[in-house]
């Protein structure tokens, strides 16, 4: 049996595996939060080149030499430092850019560091405006303690990350410097299966390489709730991460995200992000640093042809409730599970993936009816749209960073579901920055902290209002709950 892979590609471990063709991705279901609807001012760039010969003209083949040189300098190198966790739970290192070997066999260096080993990772990007605004993937990014973006010219820019959604895999990245090149954003919902893609990046540390291809087909999902991928045999390898992919005007349409393998290397099935999506949420992102969605509190799945007929369901059209998050908007409105979701708001769903995109977009508060079907009858249900908790919206204080190095978020009441914790019992852990006091400790993002110094803790405001008791020099006493683990206590000198 064949083991087939989708990897990140670029400088982040493999998103999943797949067994014998079938997606294994560990999600049950689709949450309704997806990305939030914006939009993004235009960027300026050069007027658009144009291929040497036109795809379509008989006899002839196309080549890209004028398209490559008039846009390849808005692409960037993006090289990333940032701390890992020593080993996997079951003890062995990550197999992709984690430490291990990657599948040319080629070492990616890393050194021991406080709060685990160094990782020297590296994708792609592109400058969308001339303040020095950088598009990538936010897997190359992500834990990052020092970004490097080196620009066609060869100069080297110091980075910084002003926003990041792990959802959708975006990341905005921040450079200072001036004469910026700039990539021209394009509009992928005209992109057509057949047409020509130029994909530019940096696939095992070899920048400004080049590959072409064709659109191999559109709306792929693999896995997450809101994918809407651009496929395409355009090669694209490990360090093409966050590069563009070009149509044949030499306006970006997609972003390189992750490929379909068997052995880590390209066999011609690659996955971009569509730019409309990110056009959406930079906005967004470099605002706020994060993403506001909207929140319904249901799991979908397909409906098959079995199913809707023991659910007297004319069709397959639709989204069929899995699970009900107990107090949620949809649980306080009566959904139930068996429930097959009609129309949201007035848009007919033909099936379950447009619901998550379409809860998201809507405004918090919000009221929206849907149209359901229950044994067989047909009716209309009002359901108040809540916001989406999410952990990379939790900020960390300027106190609790100099001296913990935590974001912590309050409790939702379905976290304390899914975790058995009684109401007011309990601080969820949403970041950790690398090489900080919490870092060292071994704290992750889904611990809870239960207690400071021995006494119970119920909200962010009461943790940080603990720490702030403390003298100068004092050590915190910590009992912790790790997400998949027993309780434990834990000292943080804080700084």
């Amino acid at each position: 049996m064949h083991r087939f892979m989708i990897r990140m590609a670029g400088a982040g471990a493999l998103a999943a595996s797949l067994m014998a063709g079938g997606f294994a991705l560990g999600r049950a279901g689709i949450r309704t939060d997806g990305p939030a609807t914006t939009t993004v001012t235009a960027a300026t760039a050069p007027a658009p080149p144009s291929a040497a010969a036109a795809p379509d003209v008989p006899g002839t083949r196309p080549s890209f030499a004028t398209l490559v040189s008039e846009v390849e300098p808005a692409v960037v190198h993006i090289k990333v430092t940032s701390v890992v966790k020593a080993a996997t739970p079951d003890g062995d290192m990550p197999e992709w850019f984690g430490g291990g070997r990657s599948p040319r066999g080629f070492p990616f260096p890393q050194r021991p560091g406080r709060g685990g080993p160094t990782r020297q990772g590296a994708g792609s990007g592109f400058i969308i405006r001339e303040d020095g605004i950088v598009l990538t993937n936010d897997h190359v990014v992500e834990g990052a303690k020092d970004i490097t973006v080196v620009l066609g010219d060869g100069r080297e820019l110091a980075g910084r990350v002003l926003g990041r959604d792990a959802k959708t895999d975006l990341a905005v990245v921040k450079i200072d410097g001036e004469h910026l090149p700039v990539a021209r954003l394009g509009d992928s919902g005209h992109l057509r299966v057949g047409d020509w893609v130029v994909a530019i990046g940096n696939p095992f540390g070899l920048s400004n390489t080049v590959t072409a291809g064709i659109v191999s087909a559109k709306g792929r999902a693999i896995g997450g709730p809101y994918d809407d991928f651009i496929q395409t045999d355009a090669s694209i390898n490990p360090g093409n991460s966050g590069g563009p992919l070009f149509d044949e005007s030499g306006n970006v349409v997609g972003i390189n995200s992750a490929i379909y393998t068997q052995s880590g290397g390209n066999i011609g099935i690659g996955f971009a992000i569509p730019i409309n999506m990110a056009k959406s949420l930079v906005p967004e992102l470099e605002t706020h640093g994060h993403v506001t969605r909207g929140w319904l509190g249901v799991t979908v799945q397909k409906l098959t042809p079995a199913v809707a007929e023991s659910l007297e369901v004319q069709g397959t059209g639709g989204a069929l409730v899995a699970g009900v998050a107990p107090q949620s908007p949809a649980a306080k409105a009566g959904l139930q599970v068996g429930d097959v979701l009609l129309r949201y708001d007035g848009k007919a769903l033909d099936e379950h993936t447009p619901l998550p995109p379409l809860v998201a977009a809507t405004p918090i508060g919000s009221t929206v009816p849907i149209e359901i079907v229950r044994d067989g009858t047909t009716k209309t249900v009002d359901v108040t749209v809540a916001k989406l908790d999410d952990p990379t919206e939790a900020t960390i204080p300027p106190e609790g960073k100099a001296r913990l190095g935590l974001a912590l978020r309050d409790l939702s009441p379905s976290d304390r579901e899914r975790r058995d914790l009684a109401t007011g019992e309990g601080v969820l852990v949403a970041e950790v920055v690398p090489d900080s006091p919490a870092a060292e400790a071994g704290i992750e993002p889904g611990d809870v902290i239960l207690r400071v110094n021995r006494a119970p803790v119920a909200s962010v405001d009461g943790l940080k209002a603990a720490v702030g008791r403390l003298p100068d020099g004092k050590a915190v006493l910590l009992l912790v709950r790790p997400a998949d683990g027993t309780d434990r206590f834990v000292t943080l000198a804080a700084r």
